[in-house]
């Protein structure tokens, strides 16, 4: 199934975030370095740091050939890559963010963190639309339902929020995590919704009604990203506890475990991010030990 290929280093602190680009084969990451790296998977090297930054990045989204990088310090920063450089750096927040998504049938960027609030941006000028409180405390991640009618919350308050994309209204808050909910997405084909914690569960919500249909005990520590096959009936988790797992996503049954433990490959600290390259070939992870690390995925 997935099997160890390469190691990326360079990176001289712990790596937070990875997103792709537009092209095949190029993908970036960051974390508390202060620079935007970017990578080849074909020639498996370093091409260059693409973007500077004033301080750490949580999180990177790429979209319609921008790329949005969220910091610490609260801010985000636009890059261009038709015009090759930083187009705009906003103060959008007054703590860290965590997540950012787009609703492209809206137009419309989301940003949301450590301060509770969800940030609604123009992508036509980058003006902010609208801001509303999910959360008294931090909101991790965003996920957003594949026909963008609903979007999903990870809230540090152990909750789920599930708001209507239409005018940004509460439409129910789920509860099963004993623990802050740190990862979200939804199926691919929009079959339910599926959260991680800090509790190491995974809960498997049962689309359209959110109704609560399996409990899984996935990791040992806290479970910090799911990441969707683009084409395989797949998902991989990354956790706390430095191990990936790549799960079957019609049945759930585990199919692989990556770690040090098991494979005698993988992460010695905490893995903080997943991605599968625009092909579906590679998974591509990173985290607090400082590298990225690709894997392939085979039949």
């Amino acid at each position: 199934m997935l099997t160890f290929l390469h190691t990326f280093t360079g990176h001289q602190n712990p790596i937070y975030a990875l997103s792709n680009s537009d092209k095949a084969g190029i993908f970036f990451s960051a974390g508390n370095d202060k620079g935007v790296v970017e990578w080849s998977l074909k020639k498996m090297a370093f091409i260059m740091v693409k973007m500077p930054v004033q301080s750490s990045v949580y999180t990177l989204h790429n979209y319609n050939n921008q790329m949005f990088a969220g910091e610490r310090s609260g801010a985000f920063s636009v890059f261009d890559f038709i015009e090759q450089k930083v187009i705009a750096r906003i103060n959008a927040h007054h703590k860290g963010i965590f997540s950012i998504k787009t609703l492209s049938s809206k137009n419309e960027l989301l940003t949301t963190g450590e301060d509770g609030h969800v940030a609604v941006w123009s992508l036509t000028d980058l003006k902010e639309k609208y801001r509303f409180l999910v959360a008294a405390d931090t909101v991790r991640a965003i996920a957003i339902s594949p026909d963008e009618q609903e979007i999903a919350f990870a809230c540090k308050d152990h909750s789920i929020k599930i708001y209507h994309a239409a005018d940004f209204s509460l439409k129910q808050a789920l509860k099963a995590h004993t623990h802050p909910v740190t990862s979200v997405a939804y199926h691919p084909q929009g079959n339910y919704l599926i959260s991680g914690g800090r509790d190491a569960q995974l809960h498997i919500w049962n689309l359209p009604s959110y109704n609560l249909v399996k409990s899984i005990p996935a990791h040992l520590f806290a479970v910090y990203d799911i990441a969707f096959h683009p084409e395989l009936d797949l998902f991989a988790t990354a956790s706390q506890d430095k191990s990936i797992k790549l799960w079957d996503a019609n049945n759930f049954k585990l199919y692989k475990i990556l770690s040090l433990d098991k494979t005698g490959t993988g992460h010695t600290h905490s893995v903080n991010k997943l991605i599968w390259s625009k092909d579906g070939s590679k998974l591509i992870s990173t985290g607090d030990d400082k590298k990225v690390i690709v894997w392939e995925l085979t039949p």
